[in-house]
C-alpha cells in the first residue's frame, strides 16, 4: 500500500469520526423519551440532508481506496489509473464534508477549532490541494485520453466478464442503433430488444433456478444483474437499461411473501416475460410516502374490488400483470399495516393508452404521462374501477393480508442498486461520447481535449464513473452475502446525482450539438435527470431512510 493511499485511509477514516460526533448531536437534539422523534428530526431536514451525503461519499472513499488496493497486489504495481482516482475521488470527498460541516458549524455541534484541528486541519487541506490541484487533474485527463478512456480494472470474474461482453455486444449492435427513434418519436420498445432479452434469459436473473430462472437456488446474483443493467443502460436507458427493473422488484415480492404456489405460477412467466409486469404503487399524492397509499381494496365473495388510481406506473400498458399495493383496512390510523399487495392481471396493450373491461364490468384504464426522457417503456397513470382480484392473488394469500409494505420493501431495495447501475452506464455511454468528440472537435486551432478545461473535466468524469461502478459492485457483492440494504441507498443517492452532473458536462463538451435532439448527449442529460426521482427520490431518500436510520443508531 503506498504511502499516499494510507494517509487518505487516516483522513477519511477521521472525516468519519467527526460525522459520528455530528450524527451524535442531531440524535440528542431529536430525541424524546429515549427515542428518535420524527417530527424533532424535521426540524433539522438540512443537516440531515448534509450527513446522509457526507455518509454516501465517505464510504465511497473507503471502497475507491480498497479497489485501488486490490488493483495494485493484482498487477504488483502502484502509481495506476485506479490510484489516482482513488485519491483524487479521497481528496474531493474530504473537501465536501469539509464544506459541508463548515458552512453551518451550529446545525452538527460543532465549533471552528474542532474543525480546524480534525476536517480542516493543515493536513487534510495540504491532501486537498494536491490531489485536486489543476496541475493533478490535468495529467489525470491526459492519461485517460491516452488510454483512450480506460478508467482501472473492473475486477470481475471470468463469468461476469462474459456476461459483460455479451451484453455489450446486444447493446452496441441491436440497442444503439433503435435508441434515438425510440426517443425522438416516443416509440415502444420493439420486440427486436425485447426477445432476444428473453433468450439471453435477462428476465430471469434474479429468479431462482427452480422456478424457471438463471440465479442459483441457493444464493443471489446481484453482482450479474449489475452488470447486466449497466450494459443494457449505457445502450438506452428508456429501451433497455430499466426493462429487467419490474420484474425483479416483483420477483423478490414474491420471493419474501409469496404463497409456495404463487411462487411456482409467476416466477417462471416472469422469467420468459410472459406476461411482462409493472407495478403500481405511487399514488397521485403519494410517492415514497407508502404508509398513506389509498387505493382502496374491499373485500367481495371470493375476492377483492379495488378502486381508485396510481401513477408512474411503468409499462403499464405492455404490462400483463400489475403489482398493486392496495388499502385493505380503511382506517388510515393502521399506516402501513394496513396495505396488501395484489397481482392484477390485464391483456397487453401497445402505445400510450389502454382500456380493459372485465366480466363483472369493473375496469382498468390508463394514459400515458408525457415525459422529457425516459423514454420507450412509458410510464401511466392507471385508473381501478370496480376491478376485481381473486383471493388467489393476493400476495401471500390470507396470510399476505396488511404485509403488503412489507414485500414493498423487499423489492425496492434490489430497485435501488439497480437504480445505482443504471446510473453508471448512462454515464459510461455518456463518457464515451464525450472523449470521441473531445478529440474530433477543433477549436482554435486544436482539439478541444488539448485544452486544460476539457483535461480537467475529463479527469473528474472518469472519477465519478469509476466510483459509481466500483461502489455499486461493492454494494452487489454485500447484497448477495445477505447484506449491504442501507449501502443499496446510499449508492443510489450518490450514482443517480454524479450521473447527472457527467451527463452535463458531456453535453457541455458538444457545445451547440450537444443541445441538438439528433445528437445521443441529449438524451443522455434529460435521461439521467430522472435517475434522483424515480425508486426512493434524492431527498426522501437522504432524510427518511439514510439519515434516519443514521440517527436513530449513533451513540
Amino acid at each position: 500500500m503506498s504511502s499516499a493511499i494510507q494517509q487518505a485511509h487516516t483522513l477519511i477514516n477521521q472525516a468519519q469520526t467527526v460525522l459520528d460526533s455530528a450524527l451524535s448531536h442531531l440524535k440528542a437534539f431529536s430525541s424524546q423519551d429515549g427515542r428518535v422523534s420524527g417530527s424533532k428530526l424535521d426540524e433539522k431536514q438540512l443537516a440531515c440532508y448534509e450527513v446522509a451525503y457526507c455518509e454516501a461519499e465517505i464510504t465511497a472513499a473507503r471502497v475507491m481506496l480498497q479497489y485501488s488496493e486490490q488493483v495494485e497486489k493484482l498487477k504488483g504495481e502502484s502509481g495506476r489509473i485506479e490510484e489516482r482516482l482513488a485519491l483524487q475521488y479521497a481528496a474531493e470527498a474530504l473537501q465536501g464534508v469539509r464544506a459541508r460541516f463548515s458552512a453551518r458549524r451550529a446545525d452538527f455541534g460543532f465549533d471552528r477549532q474542532q474543525l480546524q484541528a480534525t476536517v480542516d486541519s493543515a493536513e487534510v487541506d495540504a491532501f486537498i490541494n494536491q490531489h485536486l490541484s489543476t496541475e493533478n487533474l490535468e495529467a489525470v485527463g491526459k492519461q485517460v485520453l491516452a488510454d483512450d478512456g480506460f478508467v482501472g480494472e473492473y475486477l470481475l470474474d471470468d463469468e461476469k466478464e462474459m456476461m459483460r461482453d455479451q451484453f455489450r455486444d446486444f447493446a452496441n449492435e441491436v440497442v444503439m442503433p433503435l435508441a434515438e427513434p425510440i426517443h425522438t418519436k416516443d416509440l415502444d420498445i420493439p420486440d427486436d430488444i425485447l426477445k432476444p432479452l428473453v433468450e439471453l434469459g435477462c428476465f430471469g436473473l434474479s429468479i431462482p433456478m427452480q422456478y424457471g430462472g438463471i440465479q442459483p437456488d441457493d444464493s443471489e446474483d446481484n453482482l450479474g444483474m449489475i452488470v447486466v443493467t449497466e450494459e443494457l443502460s449505457r445502450g438506452s436507458l428508456g429501451a433497455a437499461g430499466s426493462l429487467i427493473t419490474r420484474p425483479e422488484i416483483m420477483t423478490r415480492a414474491l420471493l419474501k411473501g409469496g404463497t409456495e404456489e404463487q411462487k411456482q405460477y409467476w416466477l417462471p412467466k416472469l422469467a420468459q416475460a410472459e406476461p411482462l409486469n409493472a407495478v403500481a404503487v405511487t399514488e397521485p399524492n403519494y410517492g415514497s410516502d407508502v404508509a398513506g397509499m389509498k387505493l382502496k381494496a374491499s373485500q367481495v365473495e371470493g375476492g377483492w374490488v379495488l378502486d381508485g388510481e396510481k401513477t408512474w406506473c411503468t409499462f403499464a400498458g405492455r404490462a400483463g400483470v400489475l403489482l398493486t399495493l392496495a388499502r385493505t383496512n380503511p382506517d388510515m390510523s393502521s399506516g402501513h399495516k394496513g396495505l396488501t399487495m395484489f397481482l392484477v392481471e390485464k391483456p397487453s396493450f401497445p402505445g400510450h393508452a389502454f382500456a380493459h373491461e372485465q366480466e363483472n364490468g369493473g375496469t382498468l384504464t390508463g394514459k400515458a404521462i408525457p415525459t422529457i426522457g425516459y423514454r420507450g417503456m412509458h410510464s401511466f397513470t392507471v385508473f381501478f374501477d370496480n376491478c376485481f382480484v381473486p383471493d388467489s392473488h393476493v400476495l401471500g394469500g390470507a396470510e399476505g393480508i396488511g404485509k403488503g409494505f412489507y414485500y414493498t420493501m423487499a423489492g425496492f431495495a434490489g430497485g435501488r442498486i439497480q437504480t445505482a447501475a443504471r446510473a453508471t452506464g448512462l454515464m459510461q455511454a455518456a463518457f464515451e461520447r464525450a472523449l470521441n468528440y473531445a478529440r474530433e472537435r477543433v477549436v482554435f486551432g486544436k482539439p478541444i481535449a488539448d485544452y486544460q478545461l476539457t483535461l480537467v473535466k475529463i479527469a473528474r468524469m472518469a472519477m465519478l464513473l469509476q466510483v459509481s461502478r466500483q461502489f455499486t459492485y461493492h454494494v452487489a457483492r454485500l447484497m448477495d452475502e445477505g447484506k449491504g440494504q442501507m449501502e443499496a441507498s446510499l449508492v443510489k443517492l450518490y450514482s443517480c446525482k454524479s450521473s447527472e452532473w457527467l451527463c452535463r458536462e458531456a453535453m457541455q463538451i458538444h457545445g451547440g450539438m450537444g443541445y441538438a435532439e439528433e445528437s445521443a448527449v441529449s438524451r443522455y442529460y434529460i435521461d439521467a435527470r430522472v435517475l434522483s426521482i424515480f425508486e426512493g427520490a434524492e431527498e426522501t431518500l437522504a432524510l427518511k431512510v439514510i439519515a434516519k436510520a443514521l440517527v436513530e443508531k449513533a451513540a
